[in-house]
């Protein structure tokens, strides 16, 4: 029992170091596509304000909330082997 909980604490310290890195990668490459898109088009009004509210956006669509999948299937995995492994 000690060795499960042993990975289940280390294992979501693992999966919130990667969730953060993915996190910010993910909203880096937004950040570029939108300073891409501003730069190609001259966008309308400032550069500044034109990012900030492409990350507003970014902030409520569904690529930031599918970050938390990182989470979901890693532990519905090693929940399924455990299942497999020891009751199957």
């Amino acid at each position: 029992m000690i060795g499960f909980i042993r990975l289940a604490v280390f294992g979501f310290i693992g999966l919130t170091v990667l969730y953060f890195l993915v996190s910010i990668y993910s909203r880096s490459t937004r950040r570029e596509e939108l300073e891409k898109a501003w730069g190609a088009e001259q966008g309308p009004g400032d550069r500044d304000g034109f990012i900030a509210a492409g990350m507003a956006e970014y902030e409520k669509g569904l690529r930031k909330k599918l970050i938390w999948l990182v989470y979901v299937i890693p532990t519905l995995a090693v929940i399924a082997a455990v299942y497999l492994l020891n009751f199957a």
